[in-house]
């Protein structure tokens, strides 16, 4: 009897693991969305604000599938935002387009913690149905589900929207640090029933983005930051399904972001795959203590590694593309699994023929 192929035994979810594949798999962050035509007209179509689309499911359904037909990615992602499960706890907010996510009243005391309700399943029941709906048609190919760290999360929530600077974030932080942890606890506790949904619904693999965690230091983030994505990542650990943990300048936190507990660890542009695969480290759990027999024990094997070509060379000519994909795919053979990715998102003037090629050019580079 032929066996019948599962997003569980799919090249991505194996290379997530560690596992042996017989290519590179590839996918890209923001994947789904504005460099896509059919993706601006269905939207332009719908004439739904973002937090809207996000809670429809059949719009989800048709616009996470956008890109896998198109590309022939290895994975899909939810099309989502990270401000999703805290809008359903109850915070005020509204994706303003060309802005991001902005945040009608900031985090400044205590007090004001009792606006971010704790979130139930029952909130978020349209993510189960859109994941439920996407399961029907994806076939073998996996579905990663995603949520906004902590940190990344109560920046917005105490910024007020995006920023460049996180001055209020850091100062709060440092002047009123029983609230912080109060936040990033409450917050994390939404991440983690957010991400549950995802998984009890049906995903392959889960990603906690912690954008903005770069702007810290590794001693601000080591206390500030990682027990909570920790809290996050470990609550997790059950499942079975890879988790990533993916940030932004965060070449110097590297160490202690393997640390939170992730499977695999997403590395932006500016740190190369080998160096990253040597700063994060060797798993706690693959390290086996000395056998009986006294035999040697295999190498304690490390993590996997996710990306990381500069978002901004997809603006470039082709060979100049396909050049630093053989790069990338190069320095990702230092780790025990490489999923290649981008270093952030797909920039929304990207030709997504660009995107197609190198689908196809890892395919064929990394065919082992």
């Amino acid at each position: 009897m032929t066996s019948v192929a599962v997003p569980a035994d799919s090249v991505f979810v194996r290379a997530c693991r560690g596992e042996t594949v017989e290519h590179t798999p590839v996918w890209f962050m923001r994947q789904a969305g504005r460099s896509l035509p059919e993706y601006r007209e269905l939207r332009a179509q719908a004439g739904l604000s973002m937090l809207e689309a996000c809670r429809t499911p059949e719009l989800v359904r048709e616009i996470t599938l956008q890109p896998v037909r198109r590309h022939n990615v290895d994975a899909a992602i939810l099309y989502s935002d990270i401000v999703v499960p805290v809008a359903a706890a109850g915070v005020d907010l509204d994706i303003v387009p060309g802005t991001g996510p902005v945040v009608a009243q900031p985090i400044q005391a205590m007090a004001d913690l009792a606006r971010v309700g704790e979130l139930e399943p029952a909130q978020v029941s349209f993510v189960d149905d859109a994941i439920r709906l996407l399961l029907t048609e994806l076939g073998d190919t996996p579905l990663i589900g995603f949520a906004g760290a902590p940190f990344t999360l109560a920046s917005y929530l105490i910024e007020g929207g995006p920023s460049k600077s996180h001055a209020r974030t850091k100062a709060l932080m440092h002047g009123d640090p029983q609230l912080w942890h109060a936040l990033a606890a409450r917050l994390a506790e939404i991440t983690l029933t957010f991400l549950r949904v995802q998984v009890e619904a049906g995903v392959s693999a889960v990603q906690l983005f912690d954008s903005w965690a770069g702007a810290l230091s590794e001693a601000d983030y080591r206390t500030f930051v990682l027990p909570h994505s920790a809290h996050v990542l470990q609550g997790l650990a059950g499942t079975g399904v890879p988790r990533i943990h993916f940030g932004v300048g965060t070449g110097h936190l590297l160490p202690a972001m393997a640390e939170a507990g992730a499977d695999v660890v997403g590395v932006d542009w500016r740190t190369p795959l080998d160096e990253a695969s040597r700063l994060i480290g060797v798993r706690p759990d693959l390290v086996l203590p000395r056998a009986a027999t006294g035999e040697p024990l295999p190498e304690p094997r490390s993590r996997a590694v996710q990306g990381n070509l500069d978002p901004a060379l997809l603006l470039a000519p082709w060979d100049v593309i396909e050049h630093e994909v053989r790069r990338v795919l190069a320095e990702g053979e230092a780790a025990p699994g490489h999923v290649f990715n981008l270093g952030h998102g797909v920039p929304p003037e990207t030709d997504p023929a660009v995107l197609t090629r190198i689908v196809e050019l890892v395919h064929k580079v990394s065919m082992r």
